[in-house]
């Protein structure tokens, strides 16, 4: 029974053209094993081939920087550049997967380009500095390691404070900070609207600590009634209802309770 396989069928050919009709991953590997012996023009354009078929990963690396201040065409420009400078800088003896090289040479493009130009809210100079620094190790470390280096190992390698790195590679919502009206995620709403109002109560905060010592003199019926007039938001007629005396006892009591703490409370400051 024949088995089905999804390996490219064997290409007799040093043609980069035929060699591009591969799939991207194969061909990638093909061209630079041959650019990588390789010399002048003839290796020009076999780094070319390499950028073409390779173009929408720079593309995919470019969208995860959007809505940060910086137009989407530029953004790709600086990520081809950055592919571009990939292709070139490949060296097969030291990897062998190109995209675990290319992804964060493209990125560390992306970065610098923001730090030197999509900074909306700057952050301290050791963090921007830590960046620069990080972005120029981190291809390297690519191809030591095979994959992405762990901040641990970016701290390592540059003998930095593994907190100063985390931070560094956190700084990227310094390039545009979200605005207050923008909904987050899926959720119905900006951010401003989450936000909580004023609170009434804090005005009266400093009117309760003050008030403290002097309401513990008072008697019961004085109590309900402070507490239901001014902690409850309750009408004099319901103060009223509760005290069995009418409405305009209450408000004489009131008044004259509150005079009373005045000058209680002026003789207390």
């Amino acid at each position: 029974m024949a088995t089905l396989t999804t390996e490219s069928p064997p290409l007799h050919t040093d043609d980069p053209y035929e060699i591009a009709e591969l799939p991207r991953r194969d061909a990638t590997a093909r061209l630079l094993a041959l650019a990588a012996t390789a010399t002048g023009d003839e290796r020009r354009m076999l780094e070319d081939t390499i950028v073409e078929i390779n173009m929408q990963i720079a593309v995919d690396v470019a969208r995860r920087y959007r809505s940060r201040g910086v137009a989407v065409d530029d953004l790709e420009q600086v990520a081809y550049l950055g592919l571009v400078k990939a292709a070139r800088g490949f060296d097969p003896e030291r990897a062998t997967d190109f995209l675990s090289y290319a992804v964060p040479t493209i990125r560390g493009e992306v970065r610098r380009y923001f730090r030197d130009h999509g900074w909306s809210v700057r952050p301290p100079r050791s963090v921007q500095q830590a960046q620069a620094r990080i972005t120029a190790v981190e291809s390297d470390l690519c191809q030591e390691l095979g994959r992405a280096p762990r901040p641990s190992e970016i701290a390592d390698r540059l003998g930095l404070d593994l907190d100063l790195v985390v931070e560094a590679l956190a700084a990227n919502g310094c390039f545009a900070p979200t605005s207050l009206d923008a909904a987050p995620g899926d959720h119905e709403g900006g951010i401003g609207d989450r936000l909580g109002d004023e609170d009434a109560s804090f005005d009266s905060a400093e009117a309760r600590v003050a008030l403290k010592p002097l309401l513990a003199h008072l008697d019961r019926r004085e109590r309900i009634m402070l507490e239901m007039r001014f902690f409850k938001g309750a009408t004099q007629s319901e103060i009223g209802e509760v005290l069995g005396i009418t409405q305009m006892q209450v408000s004489r009591l009131l008044s004259a309770l509150l005079a009373r703490l005045r000058d209680e409370l002026g003789t207390v400051s």
